[in-house]
């Protein structure tokens, strides 16, 4: 082996420009002494987002994707005893704050092409939650599912027939297009996410993309605190401290100066894993359509593995509970008394997981679906199987810009080498 890396080579972590234009904005937020919830920092990055989002769209720069979703759900209405329509194969911040306004998650599964919400079971959850309940779904959130754009021509035919608002999560999905256009501008609102593993990053933070400056200003109310015009504080609603730090926002505005590269890097990374993982008997690297309307931006890059390929350690799978955060967690874990649930990971994933960390690489299982999550037990849910197969077999493979094309030749080597011929 001609190449054994020295550091750990993680999934994604966005970096700072080269030219360090982050700290020039950073510095400028202390000189100034706006070092709060507002600014020009954050002025100017909603100006940026809105240019690169294509213009037209007004932008609300917030705390996180999560408080984005929070926010977007409650600018379309949502009411305790609400039911949302969202996209089971995801993260849990796509439908957490569905619960935090005592609405109800309704689950709908995936497509094979694109792992995302399968229009055709849209359309039968929107049916019989009408027949069930007597009304319409209050809103429906497609995922941009590790940046794979989800099939907006349909999902947004659908939608505008039920005339039921659609809230866009693209937070994996920076600068992801269908037919030219840039995720989150299909919808009534679309979220934006800049995670220190994201796309580009403002340490943490994210964005509302919304239609129209009057739909900006309610939600701009909601992020600070929902104060109502006196000189003193009245509040006739309740809000929330979900506006972006002017600090946070000054490296956002370096990050917007290198977004188009860590796109294109990461759009290389996936051409590269495409070519060497091709004679890999059993991997399958997970791509796009073959169709001009998707144009996905590879924020991770995604392979499956047979389930009849044995890989080194694989009777040692799922032997010992979790000590230790695992695939980016952060903060605490609590602890379990089984290794295994009723919905996981194949062996061999699990064992290809420990034995790539074993050099140094980070690689993990996809999202479990929410609706195989405990927490979401008896919560409706419409599925073909697609993804709950898929996370049987699924894992993710470091894609960001610190990783550079010999990384990926590692990294498949590793797995060769993983692999039991």
């Amino acid at each position: 082996m001609s190449y054994v890396p020295e550091k750990t080579i993680y999934l994604c972590l966005a970096h700072m420009s080269e030219a360090g234009i982050e700290q020039k904005y950073v510095k400028e937020a202390f000189d100034t002494n706006w070092v709060v919830p507002l600014g020009p920092n954050v002025n100017g990055f909603e100006e940026d987002l809105k240019q690169f989002v294509g213009g037209k769209n007004e932008i609300v720069a917030l705390s996180a994707g999560t408080a984005a979703v929070h926010l977007a759900l409650i600018g379309c209405g949502v009411q305790p005893g609400d039911e949302v329509i969202v996209q089971s194969f995801t993260f849990c911040a796509s439908s957490h704050p569905i619960t935090y306004l005592g609405a109800k998650p309704v689950f709908v599964g995936s497509e094979k092409d694109t792992w995302n919400m399968d229009p055709a079971l849209l359309e039968q959850a929107i049916k019989d939650r009408i027949a069930k309940t007597g009304r319409k779904p209050k809103a429906i959130i497609p995922v941009a599912l590790y940046g794979m754009p989800y099939d907006c021509d349909k999902i947004m035919e659908i939608a505008n027939r039920y005339e039921i608002p659609v809230i866009e999560d693209a937070a994996e999905g920076f600068g992801s297009k269908f037919n030219g256009k840039v995720l989150g501008t299909f919808g009534k609102f679309g979220v934006l996410s800049f995670n220190g593993n994201k796309m580009i990053t403002t340490s943490g933070g994210g964005a509302l993309i919304c239609e129209n400056a009057e739909d900006k200003n309610t939600i701009m109310w909601y992020a600070t605190q929902a104060r109502d015009a006196y000189p003193y504080y009245q509040h006739t609603a309740v809000g929330y401290n979900y506006r972006m730090s002017n600090v946070c926002a000054g490296i956002g505005r370096g990050q917007m100066t290198v977004a188009d590269d860590h796109i294109a890097h990461h759009k290389h990374v996936q051409a590269l894993y495409e070519e060497l993982l091709a004679d890999v008997k059993g991997v399958h690297i997970h791509k796009q359509p073959n169709d001009s309307r998707y144009d996905a931006n590879y924020w991770l890059c995604t392979a499956t593995i047979d389930a009849d390929i044995k890989v080194q350690g694989q009777e040692n799978a799922y032997k010992e509970t979790v000590k230790t955060a695992v695939g980016g967690a952060a903060g605490v874990i609590k602890a379990v008394d089984s290794a295994v649930t009723d919905c996981q990971p194949n062996d061999n994933v699990e064992a290809l997981r420990m034995f790539m960390l074993s050099k140094k690489i980070e690689a993990r299982p996809v999202w479990k679906p929410m609706h195989k999550q405990p927490v979401y037990q008896g919560a409706p849910f419409y599925t073909n199987g697609v993804e709950e197969e898929i996370f049987k077999v699924g894992f993710c493979l470091p894609a960001g810009p610190y990783v550079t094309d010999n990384d990926v030749k590692y990294i498949v080597d590793m797995i060769k080498e993983a692999i039991v011929k």
